[in-house]
């Protein structure tokens, strides 16, 4: 299992763990999926990972954070992970968001912000919903232009396929 020495500090482990995360984005780009990786993280320990496969599983519900909250589940024996942080190269959509504070995570970490969709402040921030029975810790930043670049870059290739399609 993959694991990240105690001895670096909080925001080397983040950038650890978001280079993981980022290597899953690059994954589901092979696939031809959006370029999303998500990492769960439990005492400096890779617990679950996950990348988009929406298309491949013709799953709408398939996006890298729920598929890494699965398998978390799954491996913690408990649909509570209240002890993880979830580390996740673009920000949540609001049903991403929503198994985020079911599942009572610790702490969110985004590479990039996502204006049309982002659930976790960006559209609106259902992670830290007061009226709700769970608010997620959340962080912004962690390899956010390597993050975006490689969205931006996904979307323009995609556009000058369809371009040349016609």
């Amino acid at each position: 299992m993959l694991a990240v020495s105690e001895t670096l500090s909080a925001s080397e482990q983040d950038v650890f763990w978001m280079t993981h995360a980022m290597s899953l984005a690059k994954k589901a780009e092979q696939q031809g999926e959006i370029p999303v990786g998500a990492v769960l993280v439990k005492d400096f320990e890779l617990i679950a990972e996950g990348w988009n496969q929406t298309i491949q599983t013709h799953d709408p519900t398939a996006h890298a954070e729920v598929v890494a909250l699965r398998k978390a589940g799954a491996e913690e024996e408990n649909y509570r992970l209240n002890d993880l942080t979830l580390y996740v190269t673009l920000e949540p959509c609001p049903m991403c968001a929503g198994a985020m504070v079911h599942a009572r995570l610790k702490r969110l970490v985004i590479a990039a912000k996502d204006f049309r969709t982002g659930a976790a402040g960006s559209l609106i921030n259902l992670v830290q919903e007061p009226r709700l029975n769970h608010q997620v810790k959340t962080d912004f930043g962690v390899l956010e232009s390597e993050a975006s670049e490689m969205l931006s870059g996904f979307f323009r290739r995609r556009r000058l396929e369809k371009k040349n399609a016609r």
